[in-house]
């Protein structure tokens, strides 16, 4: 064999690598894009519920309705609902559920968003957890405690 086919084919072997590891960073299966909307999944659109409909709670956790939330979590709220453009370059990232707080679900279920933090130089410890039913929960204290959030209240 050449040097110059041995090259080329190194070279062609590095280029693959490159993507596939691009690939796995940036695009997982089953997480929403950074900066996607939430599209709501087949169980919730055949039970007749739009996207962005209000969700029976299907945890055993306490509720908050919409309207008591902190005013940066509703404008979280409101930003998950038209799409993005999100604050913070990890919203929308997989959420995984490692605590079990969550109901469980496959890997990739969940997606999570940064409440801002008055007074907080980095993302603080408040989020919003957003399942693929687009059903949706609150932290305040990353991760220790959930609420499930009452929409359209």
């Amino acid at each position: 064999m050449k040097q110059g086919t041995r090259l080329k084919g190194v070279v062609g072997l590095i280029a693959v690598v490159a993507v596939a590891v691009v690939g796995l960073l940036f695009f997982r299966p089953g997480a929403a894009p950074t900066g996607a909307a939430i599209a709501p999944s087949a169980a919730s659109q055949s039970k007749g519920q739009p996207s962005g409909a209000a969700h029976a709670n299907p945890s055993a956790l306490p509720e908050i309705k919409a309207s008591q939330l902190p005013r940066e979590a509703q404008e979280t709220l409101a930003l998950i609902a038209k799409g993005g453009p999100y604050p913070y370059s990890r919203d929308g990232i997989n959420f995984g559920n490692f605590e079990g707080r969550l109901p469980k679900e496959s890997s990739g279920y969940y997606s999570e968003y940064t409440v801002a933090t008055p007074g907080e130089a980095d993302r603080g410890a408040r989020r919003i957890i957003v399942g693929k039913a687009t059903e949706k929960y609150y932290t305040d204290d990353h991760y220790n405690s959930f609420k499930f959030i009452v929409e359209g209240s």
